[in-house]
């Protein structure tokens, strides 16, 4: 049995996304910037194997089922 190959699409705008993450929480701590995208290319290699593992995108106009979403860390406002 052949295992069907799954990818991930870095966008543009994802890219500046994790960037700008990164750039902003190394400011007060540069171990936690790169804990927090250790844990989103972990999280991604996890859906790159069982895509199913997160849900469908409910947010994503027209979509089929093929784009996935998931929450791994968020910004909390105080």
């Amino acid at each position: 049995m052949v295992d069907k190959q799954y990818q991930v699409v870095w966008t543009k705008r994802s890219q500046q996304h994790m960037k700008a993450a990164h750039k902003y929480i190394n400011l007060s701590s540069p171990q936690n910037a790169f804990k927090v995208v250790e844990d989103i290319v972990t999280a991604l290699n996890k859906a790159i194997k069982n895509p199913e593992f997160y849900g469908s995108d409910r947010y994503k106009t027209n979509n089929d089922g093929s784009y996935r979403a998931f929450e791994k860390h968020h910004h909390r406002v105080a």
